[in-house]
């Protein structure tokens, strides 16, 4: 048996081995901070109540599951720990009964089967599903993909952030810069590579799936090294608890293995993202 709301992911980092999905795990709040090994999860969501298995993620913002009929599917880690509680279904029973006279509200979570379009997912989130028209030449970077994922019944939009005040005539040089900048290509090659970067800044961004803000670290000086040297400029990376147990400070000089991907930061423009930073070495 298939599901038709599942949203297969186009692309996505599969954990090596149970140690970093516990990592990962910790990162998300799915485990604690103590934890050594893992649980068994269970999706519950569209009428199921069935085991799951993480395999991987996108971005900071979208784990990847399988289900029992090794379907694979895209969900906010914030959704899926919500579905832990043994009151979960509950609340999504309240909500399947709504369902008959009006449509879900944001408010009950209720999945909703995704329109048939070709999707992937971008981080961070976002609190609503009416989208800007705008917001679909934002999203398509150069190669022609999307960036956002429409439709998603796991809140996994990017969040749009309109025009910041200002007449018409003020926002036209801002588009003319931003297609500027996105003239000048770089092609980042698809595994891991050694890099190294000055650590600039630590800020959050806001998720809006927890109580808290998630908090990321924006690097300058940004370069590949090996196996052929590309100047990258800026990129960022979540402040998990890796990179937390190097107490960096900012100016840090780092060296590491990782993957780079093109995905910008919410409210920043910063285009590139470091996923799974290891080897870390600060230069002295």
């Amino acid at each position: 048996m298939t599901y038709a709301f599942m949203i297969e992911p186009q692309h996505y980092t599969p954990f090596e081995n149970d140690e970093e999905l516990i990592e990962k795990c910790q990162e998300w709040g799915l485990l604690s901070g103590k934890a050594t090994k893992l649980k068994t999860f269970y999706y519950k969501g569209n009428g199921l109540n069935v085991p799951c298995t993480i395999i991987g993620f996108v971005d900071h913002m979208a784990a990847v599951i399988q289900l029992d009929n090794e379907q694979k599917h895209c969900i906010h880690p914030s959704y899926l720990k919500e579905m832990q509680a043994s009151s979960y279904n509950i609340r999504s029973v309240t909500g399947a009964g709504a369902e008959k006279g009006n449509e879900p509200s944001a408010a009950s979570k209720t999945e909703v089967t995704p329109r048939p379009e070709a999707v992937s997912v971008a981080d961070p989130v976002s609190e609503s599903n009416d989208i800007p028209s705008d917001l679909n030449d934002m999203d398509i970077d150069e190669e022609g993909s999307h960036t956002g994922l429409k439709g998603d019944p796991d809140g996994l939009v990017e969040e749009y952030v309109g025009p910041q005040g200002g007449t018409s005539s003020e926002a036209k040089p801002k588009a003319k810069t931003a297609s500027k900048a996105k003239s000048v290509k770089i092609d980042l090659p698809e595994g891991k590579v050694k890099m190294t970067a000055v650590v600039k800044e630590f800020t959050t961004v806001p998720n809006h799936f927890s109580d808290n803000d998630d908090e990321v670290i924006i690097y300058e000086e940004v370069a590949i090294t090996e196996p052929e040297r590309v100047e990258i400029g800026e990129a960022w990376s979540s402040h998990s608890a890796t990179m937390k147990k190097q107490e960096l400070e900012v100016g840090d000089v780092l060296t590491f293995e990782a993957k780079m991907i093109k995905k910008k930061l919410t409210r920043n423009p910063v285009p590139y993202k470091i996923n799974n930073p290891s080897k870390i070495q600060k230069q002295v």
